[in-house]
């Protein structure tokens, strides 16, 4: 046989045993495949957790104020960096301060994206941002002048006000000297307060602290709850 043929002959062969051994897993038992599948995805669940989590050195920087009630520290990934990359849903990007969690879509009230931190993200849900400079969060009160708009703000119960407020928000106003919308530059060492309404889910005034920016983009929030006011129904 010429060696080109013998050659030919032994890459045929080469190709027809890697295939062979490429099928085999499709022979395994699907219900151990499924098993591992699920294993695996516990264990990306669990290492995310850890990735969303603040650092070590900030939770003991803040420790004192962390042991206040209805407060706590939050991470938020660049939604135009991690949505889709993580099996979280929302890439980490958001963070619901009454139910504690990243996952979009459990109460949502704060996101990150483009360095844009961003209030009311479905349906009627609407919310209010408002910078109150380089101020230490624990001078911040529901009295604050920044911070008492959104504090005697009276939440409405029909569809056609919640857009009245979307569109008030989306275009931003001024009042008092302090500047609201539902869109602000996310600025390091900056503090903010935000009111957010998700219909059905929860209704929060919450003051936080952008105590810092990580070289992925991702920011870590100092927070606190200033009030909880009764879950907001939505009437057609």
């Amino acid at each position: 046989m010429p060696r080109s043929r013998w050659f030919v002959s032994f890459l045929v062969s080469i190709l027809v045993f890697g295939i062979s051994i490429g099928a085999s897993p499709q022979t395994q038992d699907r219900s151990q495949l499924q098993a591992k599948m699920e294993s695996l995805r516990a264990q990306i669940e669990a290492k995310e957790k850890v990735f969303l989590a603040p650092s070590a050195e900030d939770l003991d920087a803040f420790a004192a104020f962390l042991r206040q009630s209805d407060t706590g520290m939050a991470r938020l990934m660049p939604r135009e960096t991690y949505d889709g990359k993580l099996l979280i849903r929302g890439g980490g990007a958001y963070y619901s301060f009454a139910r504690l969690t990243n996952e979009y879509g459990y109460g949502s009230d704060i996101g990150l994206e483009q360095g844009q931190l961003r209030v009311g993200f479905a349906g009627a849900n609407f919310g209010f941002l408002t910078s109150l400079g380089d101020l230490a969060i624990d001078n911040v009160t529901a009295e604050h002048p920044g911070v008492s708009l959104l504090a005697e703000f009276k939440t409405p119960s029909t569809e056609p006000d919640a857009r009245e407020q979307q569109r008030r928000t989306g275009a931003g106003f001024e009042a008092d000297g302090f500047f609201y919308r539902n869109l602000l530059p996310a600025v390091l060492n900056t503090t903010y307060a935000v009111r957010s309404v998700n219909y059905g889910v929860s209704d929060v005034l919450v003051v936080f602290r952008v105590t810092r920016r990580d070289a992925d983009g991702s920011l870590t929030l100092l927070w606190k709850i200033l009030n909880k006011f009764p879950v907001p129904q939505l009437m057609q």
